[in-house]
């Protein structure tokens, strides 16, 4: 065709396409830049939990302000559409700017440094989100013999008592209720989980000592700290006492174990920095410098490091986090009562002076401490030779690797790409890689995947039983050093290329077992990796039930009985033996927004080296045994 018979289309732009949104509908429209994801309550990130926080932050601020000793939080528990009350007893917002602080935008008492000094919420922000994505959202305030009370929903305001008398005397503070909203298109059958709650609640009483949260008629609160913290989250036996220190706008616990690499928790005026920033970074660099220097020895800070389990909390005046959500601290500078200072200077002082004077007058943790540092250099200087050779043919596979499908966003940029409508982080949150079983399985996804966030590695058949074996096999096995490369995950979780790590494997047994070998490598080797919530089981559909008008895929027993209850009199039923077995075209529903995810998740009473030595170690016979007394055979339902 000629070029003169070409018609070229393009979108108008012009003064009509320039528009303004209000606080409301700026936060409504964009709600990943406030909170992150939203979600329904299924994961422990999921934005119905951020309001939640951000209610209890102002709390909390006014506790660390010298104001109130008791917060009271109720939420309605495994329901549709819970609601949440949060109490505290603090000074009460002032009630002549109590609708402000609750509706608009940038406004607050945290810009005044003398009133919330080092406060978590500055921006202004917080509270603003939970009223405008509630449904409904109630705010009371009580102080010097007054009261207000006002209600909005989504934000708009629809009730305001106004100034009056508390004539019930109750004590002064603030009383916030909410309701999350639930129309589509935001928190969509949401349910608050207990145990995700509980978390927060222990984090925030760690953090505050002192401070009593009474959650569901559970009560939380620590006397000791982060010796606390670290003391209820390890999974295994410290090797000596947990040292614990604090200084000015600094409290350290820290305590080496016989887990590979480090771990640590690292918080933020009372911020739980689930994605460490500055702060953990320059105390991971203090403890092996100054260890180093104390024991005056030519010792690799890898062999200082291994083991390390930590805790770091810091006060800072304004800190700069790299998104609202507050889960990774952004800050250089911070200001102490000599001025300014570097925060990698601060907290490396701190540590160079107290750990050094700790360990000065402790010889017996000092024997332990180098008896451990000299077991990680014998291990390291074992497969020496074996790393090296596997780090440069890992590096060649990166680039050239026949099981791996990369995406073009990964998790550890320094710049998304691709900018997403909602936020800019939003993207690199949501780069996940699957790992799959055989190339049928990685063949659907890697046709069904979005190529921008999702990569596939493919494992051949079942992977090593790693149970027992020392981290040698990491680098001799050509899959799991691969893997490492491929998650960047050799030198800790810092530059992990991916946020989730998903196991997409058959639902039969041999799709079990593999899940099982999986986990064994990373609780094993990178117990952080599943610590810090990146790891996940990746739900697919069992069956798919369908009649001439309607498809539904069910993911148990129970929905297929409903599905054939719905679509009766006659519906088609075909049963999903393996996930090759699936359509690309219908595979990437599964792994779209509707994506089903379990995420694999730790707790202390879990026991996690006795279930590992049970179910992958050695004790055939008795594993045996309790298989056969637990065994139960099913017959398929007959299906009409």
């Amino acid at each position: 065709m000629d070029n003169e018979n070409q018609t070229v289309t393009t979108a108008s732009y012009d003064e009509a396409n320039i528009i303004h949104l209000d606080d409301r509908e700026h936060i409504r429209r964009r709600p990943g830049m406030y909170i992150g994801k939203l979600g329904d309550g299924s994961h422990s990130d999921d934005g119905i939990y951020v309001l939640i926080k951000e209610t209890i932050d102002n709390s909390i601020d006014e506790f660390r302000m010298g104001e109130g000793k008791v917060i009271e939080v109720q939420v309605q528990i495994g329901v549709e559409h819970g609601s949440v009350q949060v109490r505290d007893y603090g000074r009460g917002i002032p009630l002549g700017k109590m609708v402000d602080a609750v509706s608009m935008l940038n406004t607050g008492g945290k810009y005044d440094t003398k009133a919330f000094k080092k406060s978590v919420g500055l921006n202004g922000v917080g509270t603003k989100a939970v009223n405008m994505l509630s449904r409904r959202f109630v705010v009371q305030a009580f102080r010097e013999g007054k009261m207000r009370r006002a209600e909005f929903e989504q934000g708009r305001l629809v009730s305001d008592s106004g100034i009056v008398d508390n004539t019930e005397n109750a004590p002064r503070g603030t009383l916030i209720e909410f309701e999350p909203d639930a129309t589509k298109g935001f928190f969509e059958n949401y349910q608050f989980r207990a145990d995700f709650i509980e978390t927060m609640m222990r984090n925030y009483s760690y953090l505050n000592s002192g401070l009593t949260l009474n959650f569901n008629g559970q009560k939380f609160h620590s006397k000791n700290g982060l010796f606390d913290l670290l003391t209820e989250n390890m999974d295994v036996e410290p090797l000596y006492p947990i040292i614990h220190l604090s200084g000015e706008d600094i409290e350290i616990a820290l305590t080496h174990t016989d887990q590979n690499n480090d771990q640590y928790f690292s918080f933020v005026n009372g911020q739980h920095t689930i994605q460490g920033g500055t702060h953990q970074a320059a105390y991971r660099e203090a403890i092996g410098k100054t260890i180093k220097e104390f024991f005056n020895k030519n010792m690799d800070l890898s062999d200082i490091r291994n083991g390390v389990v930590g805790a770091i909390a810091i006060n800072v005046q304004e800190p700069v986090f790299e998104s609202q959500t507050k889960v990774k601290l952004g800050s250089k500078d911070m200001s102490t009562e000599e001025g300014s200072v570097s925060v990698n200077k601060f907290v490396n002082d701190f540590v160079k002076r107290e750990l050094d004077n700790y360990l000065h007058k402790h010889p017996e943790v000092v024997q332990i401490m180098l008896q451990k540092i000299q077991e990680s250099e014998r291990e390291r200087k074992a497969i020496a030779g074996v790393t090296k050779q596997a780090r440069e043919r890992a590096k060649k596979n990166l680039v050239n690797n026949p099981k791996l499908r990369d995406c073009r966003i990964h998790y550890n940029d320094s710049k998304p790409q691709f900018a997403s409508k909602d936020s800019e982080d939003d993207l690199r949150e949501q780069s996940a890689i699957f790992i799959t079983e055989g190339l049928s399985a990685s063949g659907s996804i890697t046709k069904s995947r979005d190529v921008n966030t999702q990569a596939v590695f493919s494992l051949r058949g079942k992977p090593l039983n790693c149970y027992g074996l020392t981290k040698k096999v990491v680098y001799e096995n050509e899959e799991f050093n691969c893997l490492q490369s491929a998650l960047n995950i050799e030198e800790g979780l810092d530059d992990l290329r991916y946020n989730k790590v998903i196991i997409a494997t058959d639902a039969d047994v041999d799709g079990m077992h593999i899940r099982l070998l999986m986990l064994t490598f990373f609780l094993q080797f990178f117990p952080d990796l599943v610590k810090k919530g990146h790891v996940y089981i990746l739900q697919t559909p069992l069956f798919r039930v369908k009649n001439k008008k309607e498809t539904r895929y069910c993911y148990s027993e129970e929905e297929r009985l409903q599905a054939i209850e719905d679509l009766k009199p006659s519906p088609e039923i075909t049963r999903f033996k393996g996930l090759g077995e699936i359509s690309p075209d219908e595979f990437k529903g599964f792994i779209g927004k509707e994506i089903r995810l379990d995420q694999v998740t730790l707790r202390k009473e879990d026991a996690v080296a006795d279930l590992m030595g049970f179910y992958m170690g050695k004790n055939t016979a008795e594993r045996q045994n309790f298989i056969i007394g637990n065994l139960k055979i099913e017959e398929d339902a007959v299906e009409s």
